[in-house]
């Protein structure tokens, strides 16, 4: 077994952890499935018996199981190896695409004849899941397939810094490939950490870290987990079957506690009090801890990020993944900085406004330059906000400004006016376009209201037939006289153009 550092958290950097985790390089094995929601609206119950009737609005698949461990590890930015199996269906080859959507993971998923992929369907209204469907073979992988897999992995391990093994019990990690797994991470000094399945923890003997939730940690070993010393006996009785060097539980709304072999417990509180859906934050835990291990950190501040990681996509609907922005500013309030307020991006206000609609709330658009924020412009913006739930606000870049207005714009940076706008209580989020108009922005997002000032027409605001196509509104407000960025320049320039020797200032 690899040791992994476990002390000297005060020494480790939180921040720079965080920006560190991109340079982890982890091999992932697994059972992938994929994860499907259909989201809708229920407004009756069914004539036939009494259970709400789903009117589908839309549907979305992505990586689920030891696929999202990948999907995490990946949009963290971090380089992945993952080997599974899938069946020869349709929901394999839809692995197969969304896994080549990655450029950063390499894969190699056997493809067993017969064997139907594990697909878990969620069908949910709102925040609500109504029902959850599972269609799947849980038989273990054939003998064929274990050999296939263990060619692949005497070469994925040797370049990895880890191995994460992300055990859904549906067969894939059987007895015979763990052993020769556990056995080849040994013999290249690779650490294994291992999120468990299952009652039969001998299994897992040999690695590194073992992380249980706390269902999994008292069904293993079947004790009620009713007070501290029952969790701490129980992690003891696992670190001891395993011979692993610490067992880490994850607690839900408790958070986590780490028990490692020898050593004093360390318990870390969870950092969310909001939470909309817990799909998937496991494997965001597996992912963040996995790679801070990688890159050498020690076992406390690795499970502090990864708790922080999970904080946050408990506040997502669905499968949700965390992105390094996000974490950075989530370590940074952990530690009692200041938030650093930035734009969004785009796949950051995408999901903000899946789960502003899921709630039922109306969304409004307006967009700008916002160079120097003056007094039309906060009226405007509160105006805008008075029309909807929530605001969204499209900000040019740097580049886009001084195509539209010449080389000497803007006179602050994106980065400066993104932040006076996020202090603002009319705003509630801010993306940045870099093209001339917003258009792609507007049509992704879809608002129900687009706002632009009364110095527009209908016919001369971008996206306005688009957002009027699917029912929405262009709301157009009157400007205050006298307010603009360029009459502000040449009020400045007016009064203080020279100084008293007669210098341009």
């Amino acid at each position: 077994m690899t040791r992994i550092p476990l002390q000297n958290e005060e020494r480790t950097d939180l921040v720079a952890l965080c920006q560190r985790l991109a340079q982890a390089r982890i091999l992932v094995v697994g059972d992938i499935m994929l994860d499907r929601f259909v989201r809708g609206k229920v407004e009756r119950i069914s004539p036939e018996a009494p259970i709400p009737v789903l009117v589908v609005a839309g549907e979305t698949s992505m990586l689920g199981g030891a696929g999202n461990v990948v999907r995490n590890l990946a949009t963290l930015g971090a380089s992945v190896l993952f080997a599974g199996v899938v069946g020869d269906d349709p929901a394999g080859e839809a692995l197969l695409r969304l896994l080549e959507g990655y450029p950063n993971v390499q894969s190699a998923l056997v493809t067993e004849q017969g064997r139907q992929t594990s697909v878990k369907t969620r069908f949910v209204a709102g925040a609500n899941h109504l029902l959850r469907t599972d269609s799947e073979t849980l038989a273990p992988v054939t003998a064929r397939s274990v050999a296939l897999l263990l060619e692949r992995l005497r070469e994925f391990v040797a370049g990895v810094s880890l191995v994460m093994v992300s055990d859904y019990g549906k067969g894939v990690l059987t007895p015979d490939l763990l052993a020769a797994l556990l056995d080849l991470a040994a013999a290249s000094g690779v650490p294994v950490v291992v999120d468990p399945k299952g009652t039969d923890y001998t299994r897992y003997r040999g690695a590194s870290i073992i992380t249980p939730n706390r269902a999994e940690l008292a069904a293993a070993t079947r004790m009620t987990l009713g007070d501290e010393a029952a969790y701490a006996a129980a992690a003891k009785m696992v670190q001891e079957t395993c011979d692993a060097q610490a067992v880490l539980v994850t607690r839900g709304e408790e958070g986590l506690s780490i028990y490692p072999a020898g050593g004093e417990c360390r318990h870390i509180r969870a950092t969310s009090q909001e939470v909309f859906d817990v799909s998937g934050a496991g494997d965001t835990v597996a992912a963040i801890l996995s790679a801070g291990l990688a890159v050498g950190a020690p076992l406390a501040p690795s499970a502090i990020v990864a708790n922080i990681g999970a904080g946050i996509v408990v506040r997502k609907l669905g499968t949700a993944v965390v992105y390094p922005d996000e974490l950075l500013q989530g370590v940074r309030q952990y530690l009692g900085k200041a938030p650093e307020l930035q734009a969004l991006s785009f796949d950051q206000a995408m999901e903000k406004v899946r789960r502003w609609r899921s709630q039922g709330l109306s969304i409004g658009f307006t967009n700008g330059c916002f160079d120097l924020l003056h007094d039309g412009h906060v009226t405007l913006l509160a105006k805008a906000r008075a029309e909807c739930d929530r605001l969204i606000v499209g900000l040019n870049t740097d580049a886009s400004i001084r195509r539209l207005k010449g080389p000497l714009r803007p006179v602050q940076n994106q980065e400066a006016r993104a932040r006076v706008l996020h202090s603002l209580a009319a705003v509630d989020a801010v993306v940045f376009f870099d093209e001339d108009t917003p258009i792609d922005l507007i049509r992704a997002i879809a608002p129900d209201i687009l706002v632009k000032g009364g110095d527009y027409t209908f016919e001369t605001v971008v996206g306005a037939d688009c957002v009027t196509a699917h029912g929405g509104r262009v709301v157009l407000i009157e400007l205050e006289p006298g307010n603009s960025t360029t009459d502000i320049i040449r009020r400045i320039v007016a009064s203080h153009g020279n100084t008293d020797d007669g210098k341009a200032s």
